[in-house]
Order: structure tokens, then sequence, then C-alpha cells
């Protein structure tokens, strides 16, 4: 399947990086094969966060990782209003606390400052930059009650499975 702009990608990363993903995604309770995603934002490109922070990549970097695709039923608008946030996240800086946070949220430790720094668009990992883009071009991805932002890239294997 050739993803299309407004598709959101999976994939797996190797080295220290994906080991200290896994410890984050594990910590709240969500392992997964898969510990990045990205928003497709032209053929071929995308836009995702990275440690500097959210930037835009060719897809060709990740082929050899069989990275997997959203096959939802989005509309034109909707594709062209995730891209369009997508770009305006370019430069958002990331935030490895984000883990500690969704942790302490997984472990019900909820207090009303949590739950705003969890939803605050100021810093964003990988899978909150994609809830973040669905998000604000008014497509939910999650009907489990979450507070938004409250998204790993487990979370998004589980939408790609529904589909």
């Amino acid at each position: 399947m050739t993803p299309q702009p407004g598709d959101f990608g999976l994939v797996s990363v190797s080295g220290r990086a994906g080991w200290w993903i896994n410890i984050g995604q594990a910590l709240v309770g969500d392992g997964s094969r898969y510990q990045h995603a990205f928003i497709v934002v032209a053929d071929g490109v995308c836009v995702e966060a990275q440690p500097s922070g959210a930037c835009t990549r060719v897809l060709s970097y990740y082929g050899g990782r069989s990275p997997a695709f959203s096959r939802l039923p989005l509309t034109d608008e909707q594709r062209v209003d995730i891209v369009s946030a997508a770009m305006t996240l370019i430069g958002t800086p990331y935030s490895f606390m984000d883990y500690a946070a969704l942790a302490l949220d997984h472990w019900h430790v909820r207090p009303v400052w949590l739950k705003r720094y969890i939803a605050s668009s100021k810093r964003l990992i990988c899978s909150q930059l994609v809830d973040e883009c669905y998000r604000r071009a008014g497509v939910q991805l999650f009907n489990d009650g979450r507070d938004p932002a409250d998204v790993t890239p487990g979370d998004l294997l589980y939408v790609l499975v529904e589909v």
C-alpha cells in the first residue's frame, strides 16, 4: 500500500534510542514492536517528532524497517487539515519527560497539573504529534475517554489493528 498524505506510519527504532523508547512504553504498560510514529505529508515525505524537534524526513529513510501505515477512511479535507497541522508543528520540541508523565497517568496518578502537562502541545513525542494532527483536523483516533495526547506508538498500533 502506498501511503497518502494524512496517513500516519509506525516503525521500529533500533539502537539506544529504540531501547529507551521501549523502556518508556513499558513504563506505561504499552509494549509494542513499534517505537516511532509519523505523519505522511507528501509523496515520500513525513513529519515526525525527534529529540531535536519536529522535522520533515524522507520516508525512504525507513525503507528497510517495513513501516506500517494507517488506512483510515479520511476525506480529502481531513487529509489536507492533518498535513497542515503537521507542517505547523515543525520545530515543536520533544520531551522524554512525557513518557514519565504518561506512566504516572497510567498508574492512576492524575493531578490536574499532570493532565495539563500531557495535553499540552508545547512539546510532543512522536505519537502525541500524530494524535494532535488528527485532533486538529477533527478526527478522533480513540473513543475510550482518554485525554488528548495520552498516546504512545503502541496505542496507535491498536488503531491500525481495528481498521
